[in-house]
């Protein structure tokens, strides 16, 4: 008998213990909600004859924001709702890489701040705010599923965020948000109907930004090597150099076919496809750092990347994207 009560005495702690955690993440949920709702907006275009609907985030306190490419990359007549008033909007940059665009309206607004995407983990809890369809602001809550470099046998451009959290069409461009509502990324594409989605890093984003700001458009840059995975790990890394494209850069400032490579600038390199996301951060004409083992000996290595050498293909996976729009899946 007593064994019985102690038993029901310890499934009721426990379902209170798990009461008083959901009620937590509830509160939190609202908190990131009341302190950043007001910056987050809905965006309406046309794209010719149709109609495209999105969401969008206010950057910085002159009327600066980010949407997805779906929305605001190609459409014109971009309308931001915003405290109650339709603003026209003007494209400042869109970049099919990385599947964003930069856009501005005339007004003082609220702005959200960034926290680094890198910090997350798996299992981070992450919020996204978005508009879906016709409905009004909406929270979701999740958790971070992965970091994603492809889909299938299609890749990214770099490094995605794999949200675990309900997501709806009208939703492209909302900001996902760590538990203390900073932005750690921009909600590009959906998957599986909207059960999850993925997102583009902050960080990437910012490399974007920061390239319109210098140049006044996006800006990225190429070594020109092709990597192969070596069969034993040098330093930590298995990203080998298999062959340098004639006159790159690369073969320019001296790297050579079975460099094991160990960090391009600020990014370390573990296996091949770390080559891929550390290169969406090269800016072509900015000199920089590549760490290698040649020989068994460590060199570092300083080169400016190049243009690349032809237009620039979009690698985002043809999944649902999250526009409200006749191109719903792309």
């Amino acid at each position: 008998m007593c064994g019985a009560l102690l038993g029901a005495a310890q499934v009721f702690s426990a379902d209170e213990d798990a009461g008083k955690m959901l009620d937590a993440i509830q509160q939190r949920v609202l908190a990131v909600l009341e302190k950043g709702g007001a910056a987050v907006v809905r965006i309406e275009a046309t794209e010719g004859r149709d109609r495209v609907v999105g969401t969008g985030f206010f950057i910085d306190p002159n009327g600066t924001l980010y949407t997805s490419y779906s929305v605001g990359g190609q459409s014109q007549e971009i309308i931001v709702h915003f405290r109650g008033e339709r603003h026209p909007a003007t494209r400042l940059i869109s970049d099919l890489r990385s599947g964003i665009a930069l856009l501005k309206i005339a007004a003082e607004t609220p702005f959200l701040t960034f926290a680094k995407a890198r910090d997350l983990a798996l299992a981070s809890p992450i919020i996204a705010l978005g508009y879906p369809r016709e409905l009004p602001l909406t929270p979701s809550f999740g958790i971070v599923g992965g970091f994603d470099l492809k889909l299938g046998d299609r890749y990214f451009a770099t490094t995605h965020i794999r949200a675990n959290l309900p997501v709806q069409r009208g939703e492209g461009g909302a900001p996902l948000l760590n538990m203390k509502g900073e932005v750690v990324g921009m909600l590009i594409s959906m998957l599986d109907g909207g059960s999850a989605s993925f997102a583009l890093p902050i960080e990437a984003a910012e490399k974007v930004r920061m390239d319109f700001t210098r140049f006044r458009e996006a800006h990225p840059g190429w070594i020109g090597v092709h990597v192969k995975a070596a069969d034993n790990a040098v330093a930590g890394s298995t990203a080998q150099i298999e062959e340098i494209i004639p006159d790159a850069p690369a073969e320019k400032a001296g790297l050579r076919a079975g460099d094991v490579l160990l960090q391009i600038g600020g990014r370390k390199i573990a296996v091949a496809e770390d080559v891929l996301d550390a290169s969406f951060f090269l800016t072509a004409a900015d000199d920089v750092l590549v760490r290698i083992v040649r020989a068994g000996e460590e060199l570092e290595i300083k080169l400016q990347p190049g243009e690349p050498p032809s237009a620039l293909r979009s690698l985002l996976p043809k999944i649902g994207s999250l526009d409200e729009g006749p191109k719903a899946a792309r």
